[in-house]
């Protein structure tokens, strides 16, 4: 693998953490902020319906369209909406991350790929910002990137794009680590990228086949062995 690519690439949320690990300490803000987190959830698919239907488009301030995408839903402005955003999710999740361990082997995986002068890059469909410091991850990276900061958000292959850009390598020389097959595999791939997907016991025996990816695996220390050999 290592002939065949430049650059690592990866995603956050479920990728270098596990979900459920953030979904029991979000238990109390979501019984408190139903509606939000509902209405929020429907704009991002209306967003990703929008994105499929103009594959080659972007919103020049994601943010603002974000904003009055939800704001109609609360009935409020997009200026109340988009503080409303900021202020519960954007920086009121940044606690919750502080108390959230990374996988086993997450941080000796970055170092042994920028110790083989991969280049490495960070692409979350939240602005990793949202996660403090980052656990200290940004000191290997190359690229830290927000898709909301390029106009979409995955699969769009408009993120994965920027992506490429900013690590300046080409996208076929770039793998994609995720752990959604929708998002970050088919966004990936799509978009010219090898892929892994981080996978539970049954792997990729489910996944229908334009869906599976380059590589699997269930540990940091698998994948880093596949990518180096």
């Amino acid at each position: 693998m290592i002939r065949d690519i430049d650059a690592v690439a990866f995603d956050i949320d479920g990728t270098l953490y596990p979900n459920l690990a953030l979904y029991l300490r979000l238990i109390p803000f979501f019984m408190h902020n139903r509606r939000l987190m509902s209405e929020f959830g429907q704009v991002r698919r209306e967003i990703r319906r929008w994105q499929h239907e103009h594959p080659q488009e972007v919103h020049q301030d994601f943010m603002l369209w974000q904003a009055q995408l939800l704001s109609r839903r609360l009935g409020c402005t997009a200026k109340e909406a988009g503080a409303l955003l900021d202020e519960r999710i954007y920086k009121g999740w940044i606690p919750v991350f502080e108390s959230i361990s990374l996988y086993p082997g997450v941080r000796e995986t970055f170092a042994a790929f920028r110790a083989a002068s991969l280049k490495i890059g960070i692409l979350s469909d939240f602005l990793p910002s949202q996660k403090g410091e980052l656990w200290g991850l940004p000191f290997f990276c190359d690229v830290v990137l927000g898709s909301e900061e390029t106009g979409a958000v995955k699969p769009s292959i408009i993120p994965f794009r920027v992506l490429a850009e900013r690590l300046g390598c080409e996208a076929s020389r770039i793998l994609y680590v995720g752990n959604s097959p929708r998002s970050d595999i088919d966004g990936a791939r799509k978009a010219g990228m090898k892929s892994a997907l981080i996978t539970g016991p049954f792997g990729t025996f489910f996944l229908p086949k334009d869906l599976r990816p380059d590589i699997s695996f269930r540990s940091y220390r698998q994948l880093t062995a596949n990518v180096l050999k």
